[in-house]
């Protein structure tokens, strides 16, 4: 059932897609129908392998540096509320202008490379790891600090025994965003300016009106996004091993 359910749903969106395609007066160059998605997924296979490799290394690095800078920066901003004043509203402000507005200025400063699309994915990512991760650490039960402190732990070792890994959970739902939100930032940088990537053949293909290949780009990136997302979960369900799921243990109840 765990892959029956998934495949009756994409049948389903598959037969209204071509439902909608030939029982309706919408023209070929604004909604293909399915068959030729799949015919120009086929015909450009070459072409689309090759740029998905690099739309999905841009997403990686992203995902990585990200995850690391926001990562440091939430146990910065707990471990020194001085620090947090000056850091909360870099943090604040790097969010509040849309990265669309960024995006120009990037490529502008780091070329059309790969280099200013992973700064991209940087910039979506690191924000929601920072924020979930730093209410993680700030909302550690009481009670395990004081027993750290009865303990005589210093302030590091509270860090390191206590706070990090009671923070565990909130560090992966800031991941599970993250991982969401990765494509996004790679695939603006490449409809701004790139020589390669998904984004990069959904911007020449639109120019040319050729939306059945601009649709199979954006096949190919959607099951590169769904499955990264699933083995991100995958990883860290099993990785928290020990993190309780409520839910999961009230479905299993007859």
């Amino acid at each position: 059932m765990r892959f029956f359910r998934p495949l009756v749903s994409i049948l389903v969106f598959l037969a209204a897609w071509w439902g909608i395609t030939r029982f309706t007066a919408i023209p070929g160059f604004m909604l293909p129908p399915p068959q030729s998605v799949a015919i120009a997924l086929w015909a450009q296979r070459g072409t689309l392998f090759y740029n998905s490799l690099t739309t999905l290394s841009e997403i990686l690095l992203g995902l990585l540096f990200g995850t690391l800078l926001g990562a440091v920066s939430a146990v910065a901003i707990v471990a020194s509320p001085a620090l947090q004043r000056w850091l909360m509203p870099i943090l604040v402000l790097s969010q509040a202008i849309p990265v669309f507005a960024l995006a120009p200025l990037l490529v502008l400063w780091l070329g059309f490379g790969i280099a200013s699309k992973v700064v991209m994915a940087v910039l979506v990512i690191f924000f929601p790891v920072t924020a979930n991760f730093a209410d993680g650490l700030r909302r550690t039960d009481p009670a395990w600090l004081d027993l750290a402190r009865t303990m005589n732990a210093d302030g590091f070792a509270v860090m390191r025994h206590v706070r990090l890994p009671a923070a565990m959970p909130a560090l992966a739902s800031g991941l599970r965003v993250a991982t969401a939100m990765a494509p996004i930032g790679a695939i603006i940088g490449e409809w701004v300016g790139a020589s390669s990537g998904l984004g990069f053949v959904m911007i020449n293909a639109n120019a040319r009106i050729q939306t059945s290949l601009m649709f199979a780009a954006l096949v190919i990136l959607a099951v590169l996004a769904v499955g990264l997302y699933k083995l991100v979960d995958v990883a860290l369900r099993r990785a928290l091993y020990w993190v309780p799921d409520s839910l999961t243990d009230e479905t299993k109840t007859p």
